[in-house]
């Protein structure tokens, strides 16, 4: 279950050292825009060694290393990729190729490291116009593919538009980065809303980017977990609703009858789907099986 996705500075030990406690389901360890070029190697040596000897509990491992067009990833992914980490997080993926030179260089070091080949997933950084426009090539340009991921501080930059609150701005990158995503059947995760502050509007941005398909949100504040982790967890009625169409598919079986409705409604394969994703879902969250 990957509900929330907490940045964490990879030159920051306090951070690194919490992360685990600070209720996030996925930690992103950040060598990229939160380290500066003379603190690369000092970050890299930091998070070597965090990732070693530091019990991150549950907590999915992700790290988003530097861009391919600079001289740093292939340092970032030979210190780190002996730790195991879950996922790396590529910046400014632009194309299908960039996905592909990434795959065969994590190919390479899985084999001088004797580690599973094909066990590091990639959850790619849309944010860019010619990324977004690309974001299906993407999405399918490798099995190592775990998520889209839409970072809307540099998109904003290359559209040149400002960066709202509202996010009017992002509504089409959004819509087309969700449906790259679903296509390669793959996840979508959305930006982080930047207002440590502002709660409400939080609360708001992210329940948006659920209505939309995103199945997560990423955030830049330990503040801002909670409430993205209750945006995205189903409610006790959405679970309700669930548990009743398999109660009355069960009862259609009973019956024989080869159809059903609920509450006025007819239920059909989508409805079936959506109501076994909300139990998967309360199931991983609550560690209660409701599909037994």
């Amino acid at each position: 279950m990957r509900r929330s996705m907490l940045f964490i500075p990879s030159n920051n030990p306090n951070m690194i050292v919490n992360g685990g406690v600070l209720g996030a389901d996925s930690l992103i360890f950040d060598l990229e825009d939160a380290v500066s070029p003379d603190e690369k190697d000092a970050a890299r040596d930091l998070l070597h060694n965090a990732l070693k000897a530091v019990d991150f509990g549950k907590c999915e491992i992700i790290v988003r290393i530097n861009g391919l067009d600079t001289p740093y990833w292939e340092e970032d992914l030979r210190s780190i990729l002996p730790m195991k980490p879950d996922a790396i997080m590529p910046p400014k993926v632009s194309d299908a190729a960039y996905i592909q030179r990434l795959d065969a260089k994590l190919a390479e070091l899985e084999r001088e490291f004797s580690l599973k080949e094909g066990r590091t997933k990639i959850i790619a950084l849309l944010e860019t116009a010619l990324g977004v426009e690309n974001a299906y090539s993407i999405a399918a340009a490798s099995p190592r593919m775990m998520a889209l991921f839409l970072g809307a501080e540099d998109l904003t930059a290359d559209l040149r538009c400002q960066r709202t609150k509202e996010g009017g701005e992002i509504q089409y990158a959004r819509g087309r980065l969700v449906c790259g995503a679903r296509a390669a059947g793959i996840e979508a995760y959305d930006t982080p809303f930047t207002d440590v502050q502002d709660l409400e509007g939080l609360a708001k941005d992210a329940a948006y980017a659920k209505s939309l398909g995103f199945t997560g949100k990423a955030c830049i504040s330990p503040a801002h977990v909670t409430t993205v982790n209750r945006v995205f967890s189903p409610t006790q009625a959405d679970i309700d609703y669930a548990k009743d169409v398999f109660a009355a598919i069960a009862e259609a079986k009973r019956q024989g009858k080869g159809a059903i409705s609920l509450r006025g409604k007819m239920i059909d394969a989508p409805i079936v789907q959506r109501a076994r994703m909300v139990l998967e879902a309360a199931s991983e969250i609550e560690g209660v099986d409701y599909l037994a």
